[in-house]
């Protein structure tokens, strides 16, 4: 939409390591976990992280911070110039430090690798119109940066545990395909099917002069949804804490509009 970008995610995140006889698998899952961050202080730059919540012994959250005071440092090849970048050339870097400098190192001697993933988004410097752009982690191959959307259209993007947005949004499981495959439908028809469903039962839920306001309170209540479907669906509930939101606005930039704290931020005034 042309207000801006609206970033919502819950809390829940699965830690990946070495299980007492050395094969790797989920070690534990946690619920106050960091998924949205603020690429740079004071730009309009976000991410929003889903997969694996750690790589080693490092949370996603603290290397994100990382690459933040990374590309704020003066005089190295990973700055990032305030008043001359883009949103693309930020993802380069952040794909370049998670993925090249930090994933590969960690985990090249695993047989099994994480799933990790990344959206960067946010306004490219005197540009009108935010951008899209996506990381992907899978089976220790990295896709992207790739660009999820061209900036002049409007839509919804979601990763992680898909199957709550895609009924409501779709109008049908992403297991539609595999149901097809059962029922003995031509493969050649399949995909055609799939598509013919998701063109009729498709809500249009985002549209480009949508208020920013209501996109929070769509972005809320998808996640709030997810949530509430997983803690009754069977496995392990790998959805679940608070939820927090972010809003990116071309005039405004980066706000936070729901966001936990480990600290009573009345005992930790700002200072200055």
């Amino acid at each position: 939409m042309n207000d801006g970008i609206v970033l919502a995610s819950d809390s829940a995140t699965t830690m990946m390591g070495k299980i007492p006889r050395g094969q790797t698998g989920v070690i534990n899952i946690y619920e106050y976990a960091d998924k949205i961050f603020n690429l740079k202080k004071g730009l309009p730059i976000g991410a929003i992280t889903y997969g694996s919540g750690s790589i080693g012994q490092a949370s996603i959250s603290t290397l994100a911070k990382d690459f933040r005071k990374l590309i704020t440092e003066e005089r190295n090849e990973w700055k990032v110039d305030s008043k001359n970048y883009t949103i693309e050339e930020v993802a380069n870097k952040f794909k370049k430090f998670i993925f090249d400098e930090n994933y590969e190192v960690e985990f090249k001697e695993w047989p099994k690798k994480p799933m990790l993933g990344f959206m960067i988004v946010g306004y490219s410097s005197n540009e009108s119109l935010a951008e899209e752009w996506r990381i992907d982690i899978k089976n220790g191959k990295c896709n992207g940066p790739s660009i999820i959307r061209k900036k002049e259209t409007t839509g919804i993007s979601w990763s992680g545990e898909g199957e709550v947005i895609s009924r409501i949004y779709f109008g049908v499981s992403p297991n539609l395909k595999n149901i097809l495959q059962m029922c003995g439908l031509e493969k050649s028809k399949i995909q055609e099917t799939v598509n013919l469903c998701r063109k009729h039962l498709q809500v249009p839920m985002v549209i480009p002069a949508m208020p920013i306001q209501d996109a929070i309170d769509l972005a809320v209540y998808l996640v709030e949804t997810t949530i509430k479907f997983m803690r009754y669906a069977p496995g392990a509930a790998t959805v679940g804490g608070p939820i927090e939101v972010a809003a990116i606005t071309k005039h405004e930039g980066f706000k936070w509009v729901k966001r936990k704290h480990y600290y009573d931020t009345t005992l930790n005034p700002k200072m200055g």
